[in-house]
């Protein structure tokens, strides 16, 4: 399979309004020696050599590529710790301004638990989930709070993925300060949320490494979830990335009903093998997904139909702030055929082909990092791309801070609805929890 993805940093949802600017970091402890900082201007190199050799644009979007890892090398003359410079390469990238392209810094052995997740729901930064028992828990923080800033930086939604990149891979924190608002109040307040840490064994995997933004991941989330309710299906597919060959299986699973409900909120894409598969089954002809716009001329991404084998019932599509990547191509190809009808909030407008570059430094003590590359654009059939701009839905549906709190889900019932099967909010927001690692 060709290492190329459709999967973005809208996962993790997915540099606040005011610059964090990536430079007051702690990821490191104490000073930087020469020999760490000479590693790290040896980590800037090979990115730039990386980006330099396979960025989809070779005018690398009007920066000028020397000047600005020029730069960034002369920071780490003067950066004070590890962590500061881990800040200086990732903020190199950043400025880029796409979606695909981002530095994975060096795992360590320091692992982190904030004890809640948050999202963007329409323009709102909203609490998701509190972990039973945390610090943030005890401290009165509940699902539908919305979330105004973070450490004293006020949270937007364009900015949101870098906020949760930032904290979460470049500056662990033991504490955030949040300051929130909840639902039915008119006057915010702050609260200290003291995070879980732990210094894990130093061994670093393949597996622990690419989970470098979730620590205490619970990989029950990533099961693919299926329920039916009044004879329609509803799939709940975590992400495209997933072995291609594993998309007939799944779809024997649902393909006899007459109606369908495809989950993908959350959703933050995978392997464009993945996504070719699946839009097999759902349309009755070859079709060409999009056109690949690279340095290079590059095969487009195709739908060979499935024939007799394809779903041919009601199709519903649900998408939110997190569906990204596959998950929006899929969404706006379902639109665009006119093949059923896309539900829920805007979607994540990442929506780029990457390569992933592993590399490692040392020999005695090994290092090892990696860089996402932007490797194409991605054109649909209506000769637009929707980075940045994302998925429309046929019709927005957005949960309020109450319908989180009291666990309603109105966009899957609205959608059971429509395909003629009833259940409340409150039966809906029960279907599909979201699962918090044991620690």
């Amino acid at each position: 399979m060709k290492n190329f993805s459709l999967k973005t940093l809208a996962r993790l949802l997915i540099v606040l309004t005011v610059s964090l600017g990536f430079t007051h970091v702690s990821f490191g402890q104490g000073g930087l020696d020469r020999i760490e900082r000479s590693r790290m201007k040896d980590m800037l190199r090979v990115i730039k050599n990386n980006v330099k050799k396979s960025y989809f644009d070779p005018e690398f979007k009007g920066i000028d590529i020397e000047a600005r890892f020029k730069e960034a090398d002369e920071k780490l003359s003067s950066a004070a710790s590890v962590g500061q410079a881990m800040g200086i390469i990732a903020q190199t990238l950043i400025d880029f301004n796409d979606s695909h392209l981002y530095f994975i810094p060096p795992s360590t052995n320091l692992a982190v638990e904030y004890g809640w997740k948050m999202q963007a729901v329409g323009d709102k930064i909203l609490v998701t989930s509190v972990k039973p028992g945390s610090d943030a828990d005890a401290k009165g923080l509940k699902r539908g709070d919305e979330i105004l800033a973070v450490s004293g930086f006020s949270v937007s939604r364009p900015e949101l993925w870098k906020v949760i990149y930032y904290y979460n891979g470049i500056s662990k924190r033991d504490r955030l300060d949040l300051t929130i608002l909840s639902p039915g109040q008119t006057e915010p307040r702050q609260l200290a949320i003291n995070s879980e840490m732990k210094s894990l064994p130093r061994a670093i995997t393949y597996q622990s490494f690419f989970r470098l933004f979730d620590d205490f991941y619970e990989e029950e989330n990533d099961k693919h979830r299926i329920q039916t309710i009044g004879g329609v299906q509803v799939w709940r597919m975590p992400g495209f990335d997933f072995d291609p060959a594993q998309v007939d299986s799944l779809m024997g699973r649902v393909k006899n009903t007459n109606s369908l409900i495809l989950d993908l909120r959350g959703n933050g894409g995978g392997y464009v093998k993945t996504l070719e598969r699946l839009s097999g089954f759902f349309f009755d002809k070859d079709l060409t997904i999009a056109e690949l716009k690279g340095r290079k001329k590059m095969d487009p991404m195709v739908s060979k139909t499935r024939g007799k084998d394809a779903f041919s019932g009601r199709l519903i599509v649900l998408i939110d702030s997190r569906s990204a990547s596959a998950a929006e191509i899929f969404s706006r190809l379902v639109q665009l055929q006119g093949r059923g009808k896309v539900l829920g909030d805007v979607s994540a407008g990442s929506v780029m082909q990457s390569q992933r570059f592993t590399e490692t430094m040392g020999v005695n003590s090994i290092v090892m990092f990696a860089v996402s590359i932007t490797n194409a654009d991605v054109i649909m059939s209506d000769n637009k791309s929707i980075e940045h701009v994302g998925v429309l839905p046929d019709e927005i549906l957005l949960p309020t801070g109450e319908d989180l709190a009291a666990g309603r889900d109105p966009v899957l019932s609205r959608a059971l609805d429509l395909l003629g099967a009833k259940i409340t909010p409150e039966a809906a927001g029960k279907l599909f929890p979201y699962y918090w690692k044991k620690t």
